[in-house]
């Protein structure tokens, strides 16, 4: 069984099914400019985690949301000119593209902010039973201080806090806010944006809510792993538990929260917002697929990196040598070479322990074929990894 670092307990912990199932939830993309390589770091890593455990025989239920109404797409929609669902709509399509690209695996629910805005209002008027919301300048607001321990996720002060919130979207000088850690469930309508109707006017919903109310309804709680980019846990995430846990009676939202890595480029982390992107369409157009995902992979999904074109390169070379050993040798015997493998994968996902196995075992074929095992094991690998090089040698 493979255990994977909860954010929550800051420790590594098995990850136990129930009945032989396993419910993932991972934080999906607000669909402008998509799909660059820190992206691609995510969802590669859960991608891989899903495969492991279905090839171990555990059953996997995966959720994702698109966060298809957001600040940041209407702002967007207006740069452009154009609507926010027209501009959902194209990004959504090239995001799904680059996806199949990459042999990423689709979730088996793949929701849009937009689609469940009545599932949301229930979830707030649940809120509002619990008594941890207020309104204020025509916006609903959830009251941070009526959930105990809010923000633990992040393990910061509050001062720290109050800052993580500034950086990532939450808005801590909302003069409307009674406390800067507060945060917004259903925003007023504004001229030119989308709007529902709700019991507290025409609007739209937070952001956090989103999250919470779509995992909840997907896969039930407690969610076994939840997942999405480190820069989520704070104020996201912290929000997400608060939500979920007020409304459904303090009972665990989520078992284990696994976060990755940020990914940069000239040692600033990739960023829409700062424009300095590496997409995965362009690197498509110069290496493949599975040279991308060992490139990835080389890094610990808990390991910050700097994107490096020769360490790219040098991962296609890699994945070149390894196709054309599976293109020209049967791997349909057994192999205890897999176990080992399976053990880095056991111990918190350790993609790049595989890799480097992968590396020894065609250092060690050199120009001969290599051995029925050899090639079993470097089989196994790339299914797990999604690589799809195994197909060649069917």
């Amino acid at each position: 069984m493979i255990s994977l670092f909860n954010t929550a307990t800051r420790r590594v912990q098995r990850l136990e099914p129930r009945d032989g199932r396993i419910s993932l939830y991972v934080c999906g993309v607000t669909p402008y400019d998509t799909t660059h390589l820190g992206h691609a770091f995510t969802y590669v890593v859960f991608d891989v985690l899903i495969r492991y455990l279905r090839t171990v025989g555990i059953e996997v239920d995966y959720a994702q949301n698109v966060t298809d109404i957001d600040d940041d797409m209407m702002r967007k929609s207006r740069e452009l000119g154009i609507s926010y669902d027209r501009l959902a709509a194209c990004e959504i399509e090239a995001y799904e593209r680059d996806m199949e690209a990459l042999n990423v695996l689709p979730p088996d629910y793949f929701i849009k902010a937009s689609d469940v805005v009545q599932e949301i209002i229930e979830a707030i008027e649940g809120l509002e039973r619990a008594g941890v919301t207020y309104e204020a300048g025509e916006n609903l607001y959830f009251r941070a201080a009526g959930f105990p321990n809010y923000g633990s996720l992040a393990g910061a002060d509050r001062e720290r806090l109050i800052e993580l919130a500034a950086e990532h979207g939450g808005n801590p000088r909302d003069p409307f806010k009674r406390d800067p850690l507060d945060f917004i469930l259903w925003q007023a309508e504004q001229p030119g944006e989308p709007a529902w109707s709700s019991p507290w006017g025409k609007g739209r919903p937070g952001w956090h809510i989103e999250c919470s109310t779509i995992a909840s309804r997907f896969l039930g709680t407690p969610v076994d792993v939840h997942g999405g980019g480190r820069d989520l846990i704070f104020p996201h995430h912290a929000s997400e538990i608060a939500q979920a846990e007020s409304f459904n009676g303090s009972h665990p939202f989520v078992r284990i929260w696994m976060h990755t890595a940020m990914v940069a480029l000239g040692g600033v982390k990739m960023s829409k917002s700062l424009g300095n992107l590496v997409l995965v369409r362009d690197l498509l157009q110069r290496v493949s697929a599975a040279g991308i995902r060992l490139y990835l992979l080389s890094h610990h999904y808990r390991q910050d990196f700097d994107f490096d074109e020769q360490q790219l390169r040098s991962c296609q070379l890699l994945a070149d040598r390894l196709a054309m050993i599976l293109s020209s040798t049967p791997s349909d015997g057994e192999s205890t070479v897999v176990d080992d493998l399976r053990r880095h994968f056991e111990r918190d996902l350790d993609t790049p322990a595989v890799v480097r196995e992968v590396e020894g075992i065609i250092r060690s074929v050199g120009k001969e074929p290599p051995s029925e095992e050899q090639a079993a094991a470097l089989s196994w690998a790339s299914s797990v990894l999604g690589l799809g090089l195994e197909r060649a040698a069917a």
